[in-house]
């Protein structure tokens, strides 16, 4: 590191120190009624999609695979008898309308960055909805008209949503928060998350929507929090980092004012535009840079690690096909059930405690909490379901979900956005979110295979690969609460100087 590199550094860490002094000790630093409200309606509006459709799909399973058993013996009736269907298709067809939602969040995932540039995030968020309105419709219509080809497309759009929200939603709250309410904030995207997860699995219970005539309807009930975000995201603000960077100073202190609940902000806004000028000589980050760029592309690992470790550690596995894990442990299918629901509902418990520790213990801590915790219970869990221990295995089920909510369930999510600057985040966001939803399609497609060849044992595979994950978060990854997005920055910078 050179002499002229080491003073601008200094001069660079000074002016951070300065404006954080500089910064309001209340107010601005308070979760204000407007942050609130935005905070509402970006994550309950988004996240909502990709929990429900998530979990959604799991108890009805058994009825929407005898309906496409039934339009397969119907079509085959039309056409005179003469196409011969094996009676493993429709379970085939069924799997793909599932997996095919993880592939649509591929394609969202890898756009969110553009579509966030492109449009602004505010206006993201709000016209992402058509996608949902599209998906409800072909999904809800699907049994009316015979069609599980609509429904396969209806979870294809959805997929694409949900992809571009796991983008857009934690980069607009990561960008609209002040430092130390940052963690909290960017829980919020995963406790929706949790209770749409823990709504749908309700939802779908017999007695309620879990009928062969009322799962349309299951599914299409996303359109009522797309249209509760279509009427309240309007009155948000756009984020003011997004306004700071397209040179709309006078709207991003507009924005900071109506976000922080006073007219006090201009050291915030010193500090961010502070960090935009310092990037304006090289401008939108691309992804040559991206991997040769040491300042940028340590970060980048550390997101990918981090986003492969969150579905790796086998949380779908769990979520997808809980009620199966439950039955194989010869539990009754009212047992499993009730199983089912327990898991969802310590996941919300957790995730809001998790919310509420995360300023406090730091991300690091609950990431190490987590994915160490998950690798004694994935031990545990294999020797249970391999010894036939039914309740033993549903209480370490939902202590696998319980130890997940702590940390690694939502801190990925908004992790990404604290480690890049503004010019860099939306591409790493569409990267980072694109890898979550890649693993989350392979988890998804590969685990039932694996499980009916291995059995139990593949839960070996994850348990491995969770201690592994772990030693990676205890040597690499930084903290990062109460820091600035340049202070975070500064780390990666003299990480850079010394590799």
């Amino acid at each position: 590191m050179s002499e002229d590199a080491e003073e601008n550094e200094k001069i660079r860490m000074t002016q951070v120190k300065d404006a954080k002094q500089q910064q309001p000790t209340s107010g601005g630093q308070n979760l204000t009624g407007n942050l609130l409200f935005a905070t509402f309606a970006a994550a309950v509006g988004s996240a909502f999609q990709h929990g429900y459709n998530t979990g959604v799909v799991n108890a009805p399973q058994k009825m929407i695979e005898a309906w496409i058993g039934d339009v397969m013996k119907n079509a085959s009736i039309a056409n005179g008898g003469t196409e011969i269907m094996n009676e493993h298709t429709p379970v085939v067809i069924y799997a793909a309308a599932v997996a095919i939602f993880c592939f649509g969040g591929m394609i969202g995932g890898l756009m969110a960055g553009l579509v966030a540039e492109t449009l602004g995030r505010k206006w993201a968020i709000i016209l992402n909805n058509i996608l949902v309105f599209i998906a409800a419709l072909l999904m809800g219509l699907s049994r009316k008209f015979g069609s599980y080809y609509m429904l396969i497309i209806g979870r294809l759009f959805i997929g694409v949503n949900s992809g571009l929200n796991a983008g857009l939603i934690p980069m607009y709250l990561s960008e609209i928060s002040p430092t130390n309410l940052r963690g909290m904030i960017g829980s919020s995207y995963q406790l929706v998350i949790t209770i749409s997860i823990l709504l749908s699995q309700i939802l779908g219970m017999k007695g309620i929507l879990g009928s062969p005539e009322d799962w349309p309807i299951l599914l299409s009930l996303i359109v009522v929090p797309a249209a509760l975000q279509v009427l309240t995201m309007p009155f948000c603000k756009e984020s003011p980092r997004y306004l700071s960077s397209k040179s709309q100073d006078q709207s991003a202190i507009e924005a900071l004012q109506w976000f922080r609940g006073t007219t006090d902000v201009n050291a915030e806004f010193e500090s961010m535009k502070s960090e935009f000028n310092s990037q304006k000589s090289t401008g939108s980050v691309s992804l040559g840079q991206m991997i040769s760029n040491p300042m940028l592309r340590i970060p980048m690992v550390i997101s990918i690690v981090i986003m492969l470790a969150q579905q790796l550690s086998g949380i779908n596995a769990v979520i997808f096909y809980s009620t199966s894990i439950f039955e194989s442990a010869k539990l009754k299918d009212s047992e499993a059930q009730i199983g089912t629901i327990a898991m969802g509902a310590m996941n919300v418990a957790m995730t809001v405690i998790s919310s509420l520790l995360v300023e406090a213990a730091g991300r690091k801590t609950l990431l190490l909490i987590g994915f160490g915790g998950m690798f004694i219970d994935t031990v545990l869990l294999f020797f249970a379901l391999e010894n036939q221990l039914p309740y033993v295995s549903i209480v370490l089920v939902v202590g696998f979900v319980v130890i997940f909510a702590t940390g690694p369930g939502s801190i990925p999510w908004f992790l990404v956005s604290e480690l890049f600057m503004q010019n860099a985040r939306p591409l790493a966001t569409s990267i980072a979110v694109g890898v979550n939803w890649t693993a989350n399609f392979f988890v998804g497609l590969g685990f039932p295979i694996l499980h009916n060849h291995f059995g139990s044992g593949v839960f070996i595979v994850f348990a491995v690969l969770q201690i592994l994950f772990t030693l990676f978060i205890y040597k690499k990854v930084p903290e990062t609460k109460n820091k600035s997005i340049e202070e975070i920055s500064a780390v990666f910078r003299q990480m850079s100087y010394e590799s």
